[in-house]
Order: structure tokens, then C-alpha cells, then sequence
């Protein structure tokens, strides 16, 4: 049964480390994300899943201990997803992943056993759903830590260029997150979430899967888009 949720943006620039000077400057959203996983461990959790988005389309589950690397972007950073040194078998976090595994950490998460499922662009709005349901339908009470970036098309200099469809977007999915309403989740537009570069899609849609069948209320914690990518930190409980 799902019993709460945090919604966390997953830049590797969240990490101080990969951000190196221009950290401060994120300081606000990595404050957003340690209040919303506090109210995951004021649930009283039995585990913790983590969905992120994926490269491929997944569903793609990945262990307690799996492992992840900021190594590619120059940092000798290493993460475990949860608690514990790690393991070196299976597949290595991707980068949203390694970024909820890092704030886990930063967090000294300890409250219940984590688990991760990574899910990409190309999975369908009710594949996801389906991914949500399992999860929900765990025995125990189940908290979700839902990492992913709204559209990367705020400006003539973010990632994906300027967009005017960005902004309008974003707001809607702010608006659906900071109130938990689960059929404007579900009903995110799969392809123009596409062509807008956005993360969040897929992952926000496995939470309204999770949360069909339960009456939780949402709460904004953040809203921006520095570097032109929209960045959402809201809680569900």
C-alpha cells in the first residue's frame, strides 16, 4: 500500500560536487528534497522504492546495494542505493537513479529497505501505470521517492532550447504535482513530453498508477527552472 511520496528533480547538478561552483545556486531545491523525504520516513515506511527515469524503456528493477557513478562527469563520486558498501553485480544505477541514491545518502537514510525501478520516455502512459500498481500492491506500507525533471525548454539557453509550450507545461505539471491529482498525471501528454525533453514523464506517471487507489493529499515545495529545465519538488502523504 502506498502510504506517501516525494516528487525530487534529479539534475546531476543537484550534487555539489558535479555542480562545483556554481552549487549555491541549487541550494534551495536540495533543501526541498531532504523536507520531502523526511515526510517519507514520518510515514513509518516498511520500504522505500525509488523511480527515476531510465534509458531504456523498462521497466528495469535494481536491487538494495546496486551501485552508481558520477565518474562521468569528472567527479571521483561513487553512490549505493541504500545502506551498505553496494554490489558490483547487475546493472549500474542511471543518473537520475544515482542522484535519489545520493540524496538517500546525503540524507542518512535508514528508515526502510530501498529498492529502485528505473522507466524511460518510450514506455507508455499505462505501462507505467501498470509499473505503479505493483509496486503499490506490495504487502507493507510503501513510501515512493519520484525523481525526474520537467521540460528542458525554458530558454533560448537550456538544453532543449526555447519551447513556448515549455513554460504551460511545466505549470500544469507543477499544478498536478503540488495537489496530487492523479488523472492530470495520467493524462500527461506522452509524445509533446517527448519532444520537450522531459525526464519526469514517465516516472510522475508510475506514481499515479501507485496512488490510483489511495487519497493522498499533495504539497509544493519548489518550483523553477535555473539553467532553463524545470525542476519540481512536492510531497504526497
Amino acid at each position: 500500500m502506498l502510504v506517501a511520496a516525494a516528487v525530487c528533480p534529479c539534475p546531476p547538478l543537484l550534487v555539489p560536487e558535479v555542480a562545483a561552483g556554481a552549487a549555491p545556486e541549487l541550494d534551495a531545491a536540495r533543501a526541498a528534497c531532504v523536507d520531502a523525504l523526511g515526510v517519507l520516513a514520518a510515514a513509518r515506511p516498511d520500504r522505500l522504492v525509488v523511480v527515476g527515469p531510465a534509458d531504456s524503456a523498462g521497466p528495469e528493477a535494481y536491487p538494495p546495494g546496486a551501485r552508481g557513478s558520477f565518474r562521468g562527469f569528472g567527479v571521483d563520486l561513487d553512490v549505493c542505493l541504500g545502506a551498505g558498501s553496494g554490489t558490483e553485480s547487475g546493472p549500474g544505477l542511471p543518473y537520475g537513479l544515482a542522484v535519489g541514491a545520493w540524496l538517500l545518502g546525503r540524507t542518512g537514510w535508514t528508515d526502510a529497505p530501498v529498492d529502485a525501478v528505473g522507466v524511460g520516455d518510450a514506455l507508455s502512459a499505462e505501462g507505467c501505470a501498470a509499473v505503479g500498481r505493483d509496486v503499490a500492491a506490495r504487502a507493507g506500507r510503501t513510501v515512493l521517492l519520484v525523481l525526474g525533471d520537467a521540460s528542458a525548454c525554458r530558454t533560448l539557453k537550456a538544453p532543449g532550447y526555447l519551447d513556448e509550450r515549455a513554460a504551460p507545461f511545466d505549470a500544469e505539471v507543477g499544478r498536478a504535482l503540488g495537489s496530487a491529482d492523479v488523472p492530470a498525471l495520467a493524462a500527461l501528454d506522452v509524445a509533446l513530453a517527448r519532444e520537450l525533453k522531459v525526464s519526469g514523464r514517465a516516472p510522475w506517471q508510475v506514481l499515479a498508477g501507485a496512488a490510483e487507489s489511495t487519497d493522498l493529499a499533495g504539497t509544493l515545495l519548489y518550483e523553477d527552472a535555473p539553467y532553463g529545465v524545470g525542476y519540481v519538488a512536492a510531497t504526497w502523504s
